[in-house]
């Protein structure tokens, strides 16, 4: 239900006909919006559709073109963050703003650090900042200790402190951006009664999220972005999944699933030899790799792709060989797609470059690269895993999380190889983009290639995946395939939870 209908009260903040064009690209055409005290309000949309654009507004990064935003019912024109944070409304980004070497109370109350007089001069209250730290973190029922340092404090914890910061600045307004992306399950459950600790508080929660299942249970409201355009605005329960994804995208969304089994495929890769635990990957078949943080799946995949302290042995296609540096990898036929795509991207070059660069060998004639195939390649390479725009000379850093993705896999389809290692390919991308990110995956495994799967989201493992291994802490606890029991409730069970 709509907060303001429960208050009575005008909105904490409003949206009027918002417009933003960056050169030639229209971020937001005419998006209006509003938010009542005490109120979820869900932004949903694909990559791109404009959501990070009217967050920057709101939140005073950017200017709009035409349009206003007015807090408590009057209008604001923001110059800056700083306005913006005086006006009541407050961003938690992804990237947490957090200074490590300071402790907890000194990160709460970073702006507002309370002081007393010692000779004469001012010298910071330590004793008022703990004390006063620790009454915000206890009105959102959050237990840690504010002497502790930051840098000692988990992901979970750095954003608690980031919302406990919120309220010292006694926001009307926080803003929420993909705020569980990177938490486990027992975080995501203390996230939201954080969330509700502030909407009893009377704040304006803006959640963004491209969870359809947390915005199911969270948002009172929520509004559809779609091409800079908000394409639907709806209570909770009046919109079906189904319904919602078709808003969101366009179009209707399939889901890819692995294959029902069959013949037992021939070993791609296998390893690491001699060491625990050691995988095979099957030919024309997805292994995934199912944990928790800390898990060890990450770690295995790096280890595999060359990347870790010492060379590593494998078997490659039954042929036994050592991986000194990711080059023996890449040579070898096997790709990396990273969990963090700026480890997989240099975000400054272009499409173009980007997937070239780990294939020049391919590429070249001497010191000579073949420029007229490498332009046919990309071109039919961009269309084949549908980069959007399909600019070849558009930087990466331009593109969305799920444009990213399809260079990287781009890359190594450049690169002919026939083994892919995914550490969380769909993490922060839209759903749209995560289609077609597994029907990208279907189709390498359909062609022969072989892939293992590192996924925190144990419904898309199991959907995508022929086997799934369960680890906790470097070692497999668990092993599922679909001849057996192959449910989610199993698989929590053996990851503890």
């Amino acid at each position: 239900m709509d907060g303001r209908a429960l208050t009575g009260a005008a909105p904490a903040i409003e949206a009027k006909g918002l417009h933003k064009r960056f050169q030639a690209t229209r971020a937001l055409e005419d998006v209006s919006f509003a938010v009542g005290p005490g109120e979820v309000h869900a932004l949903i949309g694909e990559n791109g559709a404009g959501k990070s654009t009217l967050i920057k507004i709101l939140g005073g990064v950017h200017r709009p073109d035409r349009g206003t935003v007015e807090v408590d019912g009057r209008p604001r024109r923001f110059s800056g963050p700083r306005d913006a944070l005086a006006s009541g409304i407050v961003v938690i980004p992804q990237e947490m703003r957090v200074v490590p070497a300071l402790s907890v109370a000194e990160n709460v109350l970073i702006q507002a650090v309370p002081t007393r007089r010692f000779l004469g001069i001012p010298a910071v209250d330590r004793t008022a900042m703990a004390r006063d730290a620790a009454a915000l973190l206890a009105r959102l029922g959050i237990k840690i200790d504010p002497r502790a340092r930051v840098d000692r404090l988990g992901y979970a914890e750095r954003q608690l402190v980031m919302i406990a910061r919120a309220l010292s600045r006694e926001a009307r307004v926080v803003i929420l951006d993909e705020p569980t992306a990177a938490l486990e399950a027992r975080e995501v459950e203390r996230l939201f009664a954080v969330i509700d600790a502030l909407k009893a508080d009377g704040v304006a929660i803006v959640y963004v999220s491209h969870r359809l299942d947390e915005v199911d249970a969270l948002a009172d409201t929520c509004t559809i972005l779609r091409d800079g355009r908000a394409v639907e605005r709806y209570a909770r329960g009046e919109r079906g999944r189904d319904e919602v994804v078709r808003l969101m995208t366009g179009r209707d969304i399939e889901s890819a699933h692995a294959s029902a089994g069959g013949a037992s495929a021939r070993t791609v890769l296998r390893g690491p030899a001699g060491e625990e635990p050691e995988i095979a990957v099957g030919e024309g078949r997805v292994l995934g790799l199912a944990g928790l943080l800390g898990s060890g799946t990450t770690e295995l995949l790096h280890r595999l792709f060359g990347g870790g302290r010492t060379a590593v042995a494998v078997e490659k296609s039954e042929m036994p060989i050592r991986f000194r540096a990711p080059a023996d990898a890449i040579r070898a036929g096997i790709g990396l797609v990273p969990g963090e795509r700026a480890l997989g991207l240099v975000m400054g070059l272009t499409v173009r470059e980007n997937i070239v660069l780990p294939n020049l060998p391919l590429l070249s004639r001497g010191l000579r690269l073949r420029k007229e195939e490498i332009d046919r390649l990309v071109e039919s390479l961009i269309e084949s895993v549908d980069i959007r725009p399909p600019d070849p000379d558009r930087t990466v850093r331009e593109l969305s999380g799920g444009n990213q993705q399809k260079v990287i896999f781009a890359r190594w389809l450049a690169g002919h190889a026939d083994v892919l290692l995914l550490d969380e390919p769909t993490h922060g991308i839209d759903i749209g983009a995560k289609a077609q990110i597994h029907r990208l995956m279907r189709r390498f495994v359909d062609d022969g290639g072989g892939i293992a799967l590192a996924s925190s989201e144990m419904a898309e493992l199991l959907a995508v995946s022929d086997t799934v291994l369960a680890m906790r802490r470097g070692a497999v606890v668990g092993r599922f395939s679909r001849e057996g029991e192959y449910t989610e409730s199993a698989l929590r069970s053996a990851l503890g939870g």
